[in-house]
């Protein structure tokens, strides 16, 4: 049995992660200053102009000036300094306010309340034996694709190259494996002066060096660029919001997704905590060998600490009764909004390096201590215990 399937990626130039970057950029800001900041920090991007709006709380001293600043050295290390979006030269308004009251009472700890979810929602973490990272393959590789590239025009051996780009490949399953690539899709913003060949070939060498011996499509399925000139991108070319992209984000559309977005938001929103933790606890399921595939999912409600639930999938690759699994799985992690947060330690300025290129399938610390906690492979002896 064979099938196609196909993920897409975006780099950090990309309008929508534009504004990831700069709404995760304030979420650090505010937790550098204060490790229990509230932040629900929304970004629109388009030509020349950021606007930031939302609700924030902290006890110490935060500026607008300082906000806004933090919006520009963002955009400055994605590399925009474009005649239509420029670091230095855009127009920043911040319309950031205090949280809502109504909403603090139900989030904050208060004598034997714990804290509580910062809203209701069902979220999912997934993991598979598809790559080393656990992940599913189409999105895995897009996103290692695209970050190549990156690397390579922060670097200076791709200046022809702009900061917007996306790709798309589509994989060949056999018997539930991928085994190569049908199709690869790469779009990238370009240098006026650059010829097609000359992008084509660049984005090649890229391909090449992520793709798995063997995986490269037939050359007529290979795409860059196909309509043309992309010289004009970024948010210049279209207009950006934080959390389009959360598809993206985290598994490709491989697995389910519960709806809410990650960046621009503190650890106590469970759209974001809860999935680090689902995803944390799936890896490490997979990892310990209980099952080859495993979706979980968790809900909440606000206000209320504990979850309202806990599913497992393995997809009839488990060794245990999923039942089982649901049933251990709170018995060795925490999965209230304290627990995920002190468990992988969520209360610090951690979320810059997540806004592109997947928030999973990262090497935790790989963009310094306590970043991409929720990657590490350290529950998988708790497990093995409880089963």
């Amino acid at each position: 049995m064979s099938h196609l399937f196909t993920s897409e990626s975006v780099s950090e130039g990309h309008p929508d992660k534009v504004c990831d970057r700069i709404s995760d950029e304030v979420v650090d800001l505010l937790l550098g200053k204060f490790n229990e900041s509230r932040v629900a920090c929304e970004t629109l991007t388009t030509t020349n102009r950021t606007v930031l709006a939302g609700e924030i709380r902290c006890p110490e001293e935060v500026t607008p000036e300082e906000i806004i600043e933090t919006a520009r050295q963002a955009v400055r290390s994605i590399g925009y300094e474009q005649d239509g979006f420029h670091w230095k030269n855009m127009d920043v308004a911040c319309h950031l306010h205090e949280q809502s009251a109504d909403i603090a009472q139900g989030v904050d700890s208060s004598g034997n309340k714990d804290e509580g979810a910062g809203d209701q929602g069902i979220m999912f973490g997934f993991a598979c034996r598809e790559t080393d990272v656990l992940m599913p393959a189409p999105i895995h590789f897009s996103h290692q694709i695209l970050k190549s590239m990156a690397d390579a025009r922060h670097a200076g051996t791709a200046d022809i190259l702009g900061p917007d780009s996306k790709s798309q490949i589509t994989c060949v399953y056999e018997n539930g494996k991928p085994v190569r690539a049908e199709s690869v899709v790469v779009s990238t913003q370009h240098h006026k002066d650059a010829s097609q060949d000359q992008v084509r070939e660049l984005v090649r060498e890229h391909v090449l060096a992520i793709l798995p011996d063997g995986w490269m499509c037939d050359e007529e399925k290979f795409y860059v660029n196909p309509t043309g000139n992309f010289v004009i991108g970024g948010p210049d070319g279209d207009a950006g919001l934080t959390g389009r992209k959360i598809i993206v984000d985290t598994y490709g559309g491989a697995a389910p997704h519960g709806g809410g977005a990650f960046s621009g938001k503190d650890p106590t929103k469970v759209d974001r905590s809860a999935a680090y933790a689902a995803r944390y606890v799936a890896k490490n399921i997979v990892a310990a060998g209980l099952a080859a595939r495993c979706t979980i999912q968790v809900s909440y409600a606000i206000g209320v600490a504990y979850p309202l639930s806990v599913y497992v999938n393995t997809d009839g690759t488990g060794e245990i009764e999923d039942t089982r699994l649901a049933e251990i799985i709170p018995k060795v992690m925490d999965l209230t909004p304290r627990g995920i947060r002190e468990t992988l330690g969520l209360s610090a300025p951690i979320y810059k390096s997540s806004a592109a290129y997947g928030h999973f399938g990262r090497t935790a610390g790989e963009a310094g201590p306590g970043t991409f906690s929720w990657e590490a492979l350290d529950l998988m002896d708790a497990l093995k215990k409880a089963v």
